[in-house]
């Protein structure tokens, strides 16, 4: 009888505990799932999916991505992801119809964006330069206002930007 009443308490103890459990509400993701998406005037249908993530009190270049020199997967978590259903021009330079992961390189030039053929990757570990489809140089500007969160976005006219603390980058796709 011992035996019975004791089992069964340690198997109520058992299924209180995963109850209690499957009750948690997961805590939400630092630098959250993030997608922007346009169709251009020529038709083509473009997305950009990258995880946001957030200044809290740091400054992009001295305490964060992106540095100088550094290939920075311009955002948090995978890399960030550039899919287009159409060839187009990127700032004037041709880039065919495909999914590429999508890197930024500062430098005392200015910001080189890079489309790179291996788009499923975590972060820039894996980057490999020979598998770059195409690298251009970019249009960065000081925003008057600093964006919190890394923010992407598209206009139906081909204007991409990108935006984090007072880091502007800009290109046009078309």
């Amino acid at each position: 009888m011992k035996k019975t009443i004791l089992s069964f308490l340690f198997a109520f103890a058992s299924l209180s505990m995963l109850t209690l459990n499957a009750q948690t509400t997961p805590k939400p993701k630092p630098s959250p799932a993030a997608e922007v998406s346009a169709v251009l005037t020529n038709g083509a249908a473009l997305s950009i999916k990258y995880s946001q993530p957030s200044l809290k009190g740091r400054t992009p270049g001295k305490d964060i991505e992106p540095m100088m020199g550094k290939i920075w997967r311009a955002g948090a978590n995978d890399a960030t992801v550039f899919e287009t259903s159409k060839d187009l021009k990127v700032n004037g330079q041709l880039l065919p119809a495909g999914k590429y992961s999508f890197f930024t390189l500062q430098n005392e030039k200015g910001t080189t964006l890079i489309f790179n053929k291996t788009w499923k990757q975590w972060g820039a570990f894996q980057y490999k330069e020979a598998d770059d489809a195409l690298r251009i140089v970019a249009k960065q500007t000081v925003a008057a206002n600093s964006s919190e969160k890394l923010e992407y976005t598209i206009s139906n006219k081909g204007l991409v930007v990108l935006k984090w603390g007072t880091i502007n980058i800009e290109f046009t796709v078309e």
